[in-house]
């Protein structure tokens, strides 16, 4: 449970920066470290279920 709501509030955080950095130019830095989270996220995941069977 925990886990999940760090998740959700890391992505959310980085969102929110998209939104305020992109009036200035710069909404590429955290949509970046954004899609590097997710593939963090989706390799951790895929992971889980390799080893799971």
């Amino acid at each position: 449970m925990m886990k999940s709501a760090i998740n959700y509030i890391i992505v959310l955080a980085l969102v929110v920066g998209v939104i305020f950095l992109y009036d200035k130019q710069i909404g590429a830095i955290p949509l970046l470290l954004l899609s590097v989270y997710l593939f963090y996220l989706g390799i951790k995941k895929m992971r889980d279920i390799k080893n799971s069977n």
